[in-house]
Formats: C-alpha cells, structure tokens, sequence
C-alpha cells in the first residue's frame, strides 16, 4: 500500500499542560476520525511556558511521565502512529536543562524513535523586540533521525531546523520519504519564510513536508504564525490551515514520489 492519510494539528498551547492535553486529545480524534494513521502534534504541544525554566519544571525521564503516558495512550487508543512535537526530556547530569525532544509511537503506542532538536533558536528581532535564547535551557542534539514505519521512512526535524538545508539532504541520503517538522515558528518569520521554506525542502529532497504548527498569542506574550501545512515532493501544497486552531489531513503517494524521482532525478545529478 502506498497511499496513506497524514494529519498535521494546530494548537495555542498555554504553560496549563493538563489543558494542553486535552485539547491536543481532541485534535487527535477528530484526525482519527478522517482516517489518519500517522498525526502530528506541534513543538511544545503541551506546554508553552511563560519563561524558559518552565521546561526545566516540568521534563520528564525518558519512558516516564504525564506527557509520555498522554502520548502512548493516544496512540494505541486510535491505533495510529504519533508524532509528540517536542517536549522537555530529562539529561542524565545535568540539572539546567534539558532536550527538546521529539517522539515518534508506532500504533500499539511504544516509542519507536527519538529525535533531539539539533538547532537552536537564539536570535533577536528588532522589528518587534522579540529575543529567543533556547540553548539557555536546552541542550542541542547531534544525531539525524530517519525512521521505518508503515506509512513510509519518516525523518524528524523541529522548526528551526527547517532553515538547514544540508539536514534535509543528508535525510535523502537514508532514502527519506516523509519529513516530518513540528514548529513554533514566530509571526514575523513565518510571515516571511515559512511556506517557503517547507516548499524549498520538499522540492530540493523530492519528499512530503508535514508540518504542524503553534498559532496565536501564547501567555508569555509569543505570537506564532500557524499555517500548518502538507506538502508533496512537487512543492504543492496540498492542504494548510491559517491561524486557527485545528487539524490538517491529506492523503499522500508514495507511488508518486519515486516515480517523480525517477522521471525528474534531480539528485542524481548533483556535483557536491
């Protein structure tokens, strides 16, 4: 079988993780209910803190937790493959901060893969004196994820990572097929680069970009952009929800995108 549904939820999650939960529980029937056997949940998912330290407060031990217990239940509920966003997992030694870390659970709701954002949101906007200094808290992955399932090789990546080309190419090197990118991206870059680069990597990897956003303004004071999308190997964008919250649900071939591979074999080609 090469045709399947892939679902992409929008939320505004708060520092309430409970109320959090909940709405991410009912985005995530409402995607069974269309048929999705793979869904995505957008970075911090379950709580987006007033401050940073708020990650610290609530990590849990990987395989231990309220979050992971939410995860696993949801996804052997629905028999569906999860994608958890992000959430603060636990270091061993080292007390100050944690990983970002992204989750995948097959449809009998074990942990199948683990993905730790490698790049780090430290930036400052001037425009709207925005300042983001993740690596105060979180600690940088180093590994590239590309994982087996049912529904195709899925690669993890989390939203900044999104403007690190060579990630997604050293992804096609494993025969990626799926990509899939939780975010919080902020309004005014998302404004201004976020179709575009979700598009940038499908066509540059010939792979579905899926992702799934945070949007509105958030209690800290943080407005994200939303806009989650599905993407084909083409750069069309096959399904998008602006700035409310929601689900996103397409149907993806994985038929069509070898064959597109193999008519256009844009990455045989390359010379570097």
């Amino acid at each position: 079988m090469t045709m399947h549904r892939i679902a992409a939820i929008q939320m505004t999650s708060t520092e309430d993780v409970q109320a959090n939960l909940s709405q991410a529980a009912k985005w995530i029937a409402k995607a069974a209910e269309q048929g999705a056997r793979l869904v995505v949940l957008p970075e911090m998912f379950a709580m987006m803190g007033v401050d940073q330290m708020d990650k610290v407060k609530t990590r849990e031990a990987l395989g231990h937790g309220p979050i992971q217990d939410f995860l696993r239940e949801q996804a052997a509920k629905y028999r569906i493959w999860l994608v958890g966003g992000t959430l603060p997992l636990t270091i061993e030694h080292e007390n100050e901060k944690v990983s970002a870390a992204c989750l995948l659970f097959d449809d009998q709701g074990n942990c199948v893969a683990r993905y730790n954002k490698i790049h780090l949101f430290d930036v400052s906007l001037q425009k709207t004196q925005e300042t983001y200094h993740e690596s105060k808290v979180i600690l940088a992955g180093d590994k590239l994820v590309v994982a087996e399932t049912p529904v195709g090789k899925i690669g993890l990546a989390v939203c900044y990572d999104v403007r690190f080309p060579e990630m997604f190419r050293n992804m096609h090197e494993q025969s990626v097929e799926i990509v899939i990118l939780p975010a919080a991206f902020t309004y005014v870059t998302g404004a201004a680069h976020w179709e575009v680069l979700l598009r940038a990597r499908a066509i540059e990897n010939q792979v579905y970009m899926i992702a799934a956003a945070q949007t509105g303004l958030h209690p800290n004071g943080r407005k994200t952009y939303g806009h989650s999308m599905i993407i084909d190997p083409w750069g069309v964008v096959k399904m998008s929800l602006p700035e409310e919250q929601g689900v996103v649900v397409a149907d993806i071939d994985l038929n069509y995108l070898w064959r597109l591979r193999k008519e256009f074999p844009v990455l045989e080609h390359k010379k570097f």
